[in-house]
Formats: C-alpha cells, sequence, structure tokens
C-alpha cells in the first residue's frame, strides 16, 4: 500500500484533539482507522511541531480575520449616496430612530440592529432615504453601512472555522476562506445597509455552534456542550428574527437534533433517563430559548415603535388605537352607528385596507366606465363615506330630526364623501376576478338609482340590533344582484393606482373578504365613548403582525416591467443586479458572484454527488478501503453531507415560492456551497497525491493544488473587484472599460 502524503487527515489530522470535546472528523472515522492510519504514516510530526500546531491554527484564523475586514471595510464610504434596498432598510432604521410605527414583511430583529447601530453612531434618523441615488450629505450613514460590514466579514472565520471543525484539515479551511473573500458579491451584499450580511451572520454562526456542540458529543453536559448547544438556540432566533428564510437553518439544525437523538436512542449504553436529559436539554435550548428570544424581538419591537406612521393602515382598528397619533388613539367615538354619520370601512381581511374612491373612472373596455372603487391601505381623504337611508334624501344631521341608527338587516346608500358618488354595483364583470360583479361610484350629489342600495348585516346577529363602531363585523349584501362586497386583494395595473380590487362577489359563504367593520365615525349629534377597552393583548398583537408578515409576502408579485430573476439562474450566476449607476458617468455598483468562484462552487457539487456516490456505494458492500482512503470518505461523507444538506435546504425551497424572488436570495445557499468547495478539493487532492504517491513529487501535488486554486481565485478577483468597489467611465464593451473583455455573459448587464 502506498504511504500517505500531504500530511493531510491520514496523518496528524486525523487524531482526535486533546481537550474537553474531540473533532468532529476524527469521530467521523472513528478511532480504529483512526489509528491504523496515524500507524501507517510515515509523517507523523515530532512533539516540537505539534507545539506550533495550535499557534498556527489561531495565526491562520487571524490573517482570515483581516483580509476579510480589509475587504469589506475598504472604500466603505463609497458611493455616498443610496444604493438599491438601502432606501428601504435605511429608512426603517429611521423608523426605529423616530419610534415610528411601519410595515415590512420581514420580521423585525435586522432592521433594530441597523437602527441601533445608526443611532451609536450619531444619525439622528432625519434623512428621508427617498429613492436610490440621493446623497447622503451631511448625514452619518456610515455606521449602519458599517454594521452591516462587520457582519458580512464575520462570515468567512465563521466558514474557516466550521469547515476547520469538519474536516480537520487547514487548507480546506483556507480554501473555503479564500472562496468567500475574494467573491465579489458577497463583498458587495456586506458592504450596504442591507438585510442579507445580517442575516447570513446568524445562519453561518448557528451552523458554527451546530457543529461545535456535535464535536462535544463525548463529553455531553459539560460547559463546552451547554455553550454550544444554547449558542445555536440563540443564533436560530437571531436568523429567524431577520427573515423568515431563517426557517431554512432551523430545518437543517433540526433534522442535525433528530438524527442525533435517533442515534442516543439506539445506544443500549445509555439509559432511558440519560436519554432523557438530553432531549429536555435540546428542547430547552433549540425550541424554548429560541422562541422566548423571538418573541422578545417583537416585544421590543412594539414597545419602541409607539408612534402612528405609514404602517397603520396595514392593521386592524383594536391594533392601531396603540399608536399615539393615531386618530383611535386615546379617542372617543360614537359607539353605535347612525345616519349621517361620516365612517371608514376597513377589511376584516389583513393588509387589505380601507374602501376607497377616487375620481378617476375605470378604462374603457373595463365594465362600465364609472368612477373607481378600490381599497387603500393608508390613511385617506378618499376613504370617507356617508351612511344614508336608501329612500330618502333628508339630512339626518338636521337637528330638528331625531337620531336614527343603523341596525342589522337595514338597507342604506353609502355616499363617497369627496365625490359625492354612491357605492354601486351591477352585473359588469369585475376588472381582474372572474364571475365577480364590478363596484363602481355612480350618480350625482348621491342621486343614483336602485343598483346602489345594499343591506347591512351583522355577522351571528338577530335583525334590528344596533350596530357597534369597530367592533361589529359586517357584510354588505347588494340588493338588487344579491351579491356581497369584497375584496379580492388583487393588485390593480397602473391605471387602478396599483390599489386593491373591490368586487361583488355572487357567492355567499362568509369569508374575511366580505367582511368589514366601521372604524372612524364621525357624528356630532352622538355621544363618545373611549376606545382604550378596545386595545389587544400582545399575543393578539403578535399573531395578528404575523398574518400581516405572511400576506404581505404572499402580495410580493412582480410588477410590470419590474426586473426578476428564476432559481436556476443563481448557481450559474446567469445575471447580476445593479444597485448603483447606469450610465458611463454614473459610480455603478453591480452584484455579480465572482464567475471563478461561483462556476467552481457549481463543478464542486456535481463532483461531490458522483465522488461521495461512489464511495457510499463501495462502503455499503463492505469494499476494504485502505486506511487513509477510508478516513478521507467519511469526512467526505458526513461533513460534506452536512454542508451540501445545508445548500439544498437554502436553495431548492425558492423553486416552490410564488412570490417575486431576486438574485441575492442565493448566498446564504452560496456561503454552504462555498464550503463545499473548500472541503471536497482538498480530499480529492489528497487522493490524488495517495494515488501517485510512487512518484517522487507525489507529495507536492497536494499543496501545488491548493496554491494554483488561490491564486486562482485571488486572480478572478483582481480582475472582477471593480463590481464591487464602484467604477466609473466606459462601459464593458468599450475597449477603456475596467471590465473590457470581462462580460463573459451576455446577460451580464454591466
Amino acid at each position: 500500500m502506498p504511504p500517505a502524503v500531504g500530511g493531510g487527515l491520514a496523518g496528524s489530522e486525523l487524531r482526535p484533539r486533546r481537550g474537553r470535546c474531540g473533532s468532529q472528523a476524527a469521530r467521523a472515522v472513528g478511532p480504529d482507522v483512526a489509528t491504523e492510519a496515524t500507524a501507517r504514516s510515515p509523517k507523523r510530526p515530532a512533539p516540537s511541531s505539534r507545539r506550533f500546531e495550535a499557534p498556527g491554527r489561531w495565526a491562520l484564523l487571524a490573517l482570515v480575520t483581516l483580509m476579510s475586514f480589509a475587504t469589506r471595510f475598504h472604500r466603505l464610504d463609497q458611493p455616498p449616496h443610496i444604493c438599491w434596498d438601502e432606501t428601504h432598510f435605511g429608512k426603517m432604521g429611521s423608523y426605529y430612530i423616530n419610534r415610528t410605527f411601519f410595515f415590512d414583511v420581514h420580521p423585525p430583529l435586522g432592521k433594530m440592529l441597523i437602527g441601533l447601530a445608526g443611532h451609536l453612531s450619531g444619525y439622528d434618523g432625519t434623512f428621508l432615504f427617498q429613492k436610490p441615488g440621493d446623497e447622503y450629505e451631511h448625514h452619518s450613514y456610515l455606521g449602519m453601512r458599517g454594521f452591516c460590514a462587520f457582519l458580512g466579514a464575520l462570515l468567512i472565520p465563521f466558514a474557516y472555522l466550521t469547515v476547520l471543525e469538519l474536516s480537520q484539515s487547514l487548507p480546506a479551511a483556507l480554501l473555503t476562506a479564500a472562496l468567500l473573500t475574494f467573491d465579489t458579491g458577497c463583498l458587495t451584499l456586506s458592504q450596504y445597509i442591507l438585510l442579507d450580511p445580517i442575516l447570513m451572520f446568524f445562519i453561518m454562526a448557528a451552523m458554527l455552534s451546530m457543529v461545535k456542540y456535535n464535536s462535544c458529543a463525548n463529553r455531553p453536559f459539560s460547559a463546552p456542550w451547554w455553550l454550544w448547544l444554547s449558542l445555536t438556540g440563540v443564533n436560530l432566533a437571531g436568523a429567524l428574527g431577520v427573515k423568515f428564510v431563517g426557517l431554512f437553518i432551523i430545518l437543517q439544525v433540526g433534522w442535525n437534533t433528530v438524527s442525533d437523538l435517533w442515534h442516543l436512542f439506539g445506544d443500549l449504553s445509555l439509559s432511558m433517563v440519560t436519554v432523557g436529559k438530553h432531549l429536555t436539554a435540546r428542547i430547552l435550548c433549540l425550541i424554548v430559548l429560541p422562541l422566548a428570544l423571538y418573541t422578545a424581538t417583537y416585544a421590543v419591537h412594539f414597545m419602541v415603535l409607539n408612534r402612528s406612521g405609514p404602517g397603520d393602515g396595514f392593521f386592524s382598528s383594536a391594533f392601531q388605537a396603540r399608536l399615539s397619533g393615531n386618530n383611535l388613539h386615546n379617542a372617543s367615538i360614537p359607539e353605535h352607528l347612525a345616519y349621517g354619520s361620516v365612517i371608514t370601512v376597513k377589511s376584516a381581511r389583513m393588509a387589505v385596507g380601507y374602501l376607497h374612491s377616487h375620481g378617476h373612472l375605470y378604462p374603457e373596455g373595463i365594465g362600465a366606465r364609472q368612477q373607481q372603487v378600490t381599497t387603500y391601505l393608508h390613511k385617506d381623504y378618499n376613504n370617507l363615506w356617508i351612511i344614508k337611508k336608501h329612500n330618502t334624501n333628508s339630512d339626518p344631521l338636521d337637528p330638528s330630526l331625531p337620531v336614527e341608527f343603523v341596525r342589522h338587516g337595514d338597507v342604506i346608500r353609502l355616499e363617497h364623501k369627496e365625490t359625492s358618488r354612491n357605492l354601486h354595483s351591477h352585473y359588469h364583470e369585475a376588472p381582474l376576478t372572474r364571475k365577480h360583479y364590478q363596484v363602481t361610484g355612480y350618480g350625482i350629489n348621491g342621486t343614483g338609482d336602485s343598483n346602489d342600495f345594499w343591506r347591512i348585516e351583522v355577522v351571528n346577529r338577530k335583525f334590528g340590533n344596533r350596530i357597534k363602531v369597530l367592533r361589529s363585523r359586517i357584510r354588505l349584501i347588494h340588493l338588487v344582484t344579491g351579491c356581497v362586497l369584497g375584496s379580492s386583494g388583487k393588485v390593480l395595473p397602473k391605471w387602478g393606482w396599483e390599489q386593491l380590487e373591490v368586487t361583488c362577489t355572487p357567492y355567499l359563504k362568509e369569508t374575511l373578504n366580505s367582511i368589514w367593520n366601521v372604524e372612524d365615525h364621525i357624528n356630532p349629534k352622538l355621544p363618545n365613548i373611549s376606545l382604550d377597552v378596545l386595545q389587544p393583548s400582545f399575543p393578539e398583537i403578535m399573531l395578528e403582525a404575523h398574518m400581516v408578515m405572511i400576506r404581505g409576502n404572499n402580495g410580493l408579485k412582480p410588477k410590470d416591467n419590474e426586473f426578476t430573476s428564476k432559481p436556476w439562474h443563481w448557481p450559474i450566476n446567469y445575471q447580476g443586479l445593479r444597485f448603483s449607476g447606469i450610465n458611463d458617468t454614473d459610480f455603478r455598483v453591480y452584484l455579480l458572484g465572482n464567475p471563478v468562484v461561483w462556476w467552481l462552487n457549481l463543478l464542486s457539487i456535481a463532483l461531490y454527488l458522483l465522488s461521495g456516490s461512489i464511495f457510499a456505494v463501495a462502503l455499503q458492500r463492505g469494499a476494504r478501503l485502505p486506511a487513509e482512503v477510508e478516513g478521507l470518505s467519511q469526512v467526505l461523507l458526513q461533513g460534506g453531507g452536512q454542508l451540501l444538506l445545508g445548500w439544498m435546504m437554502h436553495y431548492f425551497p425558492f423553486f416552490l415560492m410564488g412570490r417575486i424572488l431576486y438574485f441575492h436570495h442565493y448566498f446564504p445557499a452560496m456561503l454552504f456551497s462555498s464550503m463545499l468547495t473548500g472541503l471536497l478539493w482538498d480530499i480529492l487532492l489528497r487522493l490524488c497525491a495517495w494515488s501517485l504517491a510512487s512518484f517522487s513529487l507525489a507529495g507536492h501535488v497536494h499543496t501545488l493544488g491548493i496554491l494554483s486554486l488561490l491564486l486562482g481565485i485571488a486572480y478572478s478577483f483582481y480582475l472582477f473587484h471593480p463590481l464591487a468597489y464602484g467604477m466609473v467611465g466606459p462601459l464593458a464593451q468599450d475597449p477603456r472599460s475596467p471590465m473590457a473583455g470581462l462580460r463573459w455573459l451576455e446577460s451580464w448587464d454591466f
């Protein structure tokens, strides 16, 4: 048998570490293989070399970390204007500083941290963040960018340590670090005020914590074991608290935990009491602790954002009553609905908004050319309606007339206050929803026809009962057609100002689409009551927030002419994303992965599936492999398998999503593919060196291979770095451009 070469896993690095926790790689191959491989290796290190092994690891980690921070903080102040989604997340950081309530489809932790970073660095929350390209001028933005760059820089040492733990190979860890350090895509995402570096930080921290506590399996319930298990739970809460796609790393840790517990359950040397302790520890650290921390972020979120803002209309009337500055906060309004009252009507379906109309007509070919009726999420004068009797035009607010309350079963008219047109329906088809009827504004100064009549019904009430503001859930039944007023939730085209469609549905089943409540209520003839009694509890607030976010995510559909990408585009680096600038006079930043890194990752996934399948079949069939090869194969299958699972977990679910998708959604998966690449090529080069052991230069194959990969990756970064750090001047098709000759795909738009 040829001797092992390369000083790899077959030699000293396969030995279990000394200390409280053993290496995961050594546990993967087993003590017998490790002992045999060590005995066979002719390159066992001398005691003096062992003394410098740990300092060498720390020195290399320090070098990796230094390179990571140097690349992420270089030219962090450029460009000094808003780039891409900074307009959203910078603005949301400002909302936290100003304590102004807003709505976003993502959980709050990432934006809270951005706001905190801005506050601590001297930003006062006054910049408007209106649109990309707006200059920051005197406003302090570097604190927020610096915070994101700091977390983005930590991804590289985290990946380095993760691969080192899985493989016990410094070259594999170093190659992984180089792949991520010199990737222009990861660099670009880390330098701006975005959620992505925060999300990836928690994902990588959770992965590192998981492999660390796996490596402590030989010392369960020790202090390091508890530390890494608890940190895993903390980072899972962080990942989910930034974006809902943090659920993917939760699923991966969950799979690892179930497999671990199943293995422990099958270990007959352990008592059921001990197995119960293991189960309890994981429930506490991986379920209870993350849920508590996740809930705590919402408690802080609602406590800080206590002032009325642009997000009010997405939430229920009772929710809005807790926001300072909202017209419902500490308000007193008439309790029961009466004729002549000026009201707003809000959909019970979350994130649909208020019944709304405006002076614009439906376009030709869209039903009757009458005034548009929609739902609108924001407070607006065009949300105001006057409730009137269907068969009289007398003014119910006349002081000489008695107050007459609206009751369940009454037939009414709703007159739009700003345009004096009545809420109206007829047999014309709705704009977007087939088999539903169109709803319009019709008439002049409140005078229309019988298609303006609606019967008001309170859900689960008897005829004759009064209707309570905010609390009564009502339906409006069209008297002529028998259909029910509702909102489909579909977004109208630009002619409808991208507001939501209102229809009259002939299907009478009670759904949230067709249930409404009266929110604002103005009637000078009625006494007022306080709304404090309607404020919801914290669990109700949190549940409502999640329902609104889920609906908001589902509503993220591509708009006309809006750039989107497909999941199959991402691994092949098919098309990037413009962060800043278009013309040759602009400062241009283009989000695109380093093509050498990305295509090497794609090749590595294919090679891993091939080589992993070969080794898995060989081991399953009981083939007797040389000790060195068996040790490497076990690390490839177990360590590489975890990384492949991470890539799959963070990539394939996007094929099932109906929402709008962008290129940057792939970057968490890219972290795992880069770690897999580092681990795979180190093992392949070691196997190659082992197979060529009879040749005189075999000992240099592994070293030369790793060096070639490192130099190639670094040189590719030298070529493509203007994409990340920005460029001014001729475009790529001009020979004078710094990117001349580098537009390797027609779809790259730089």
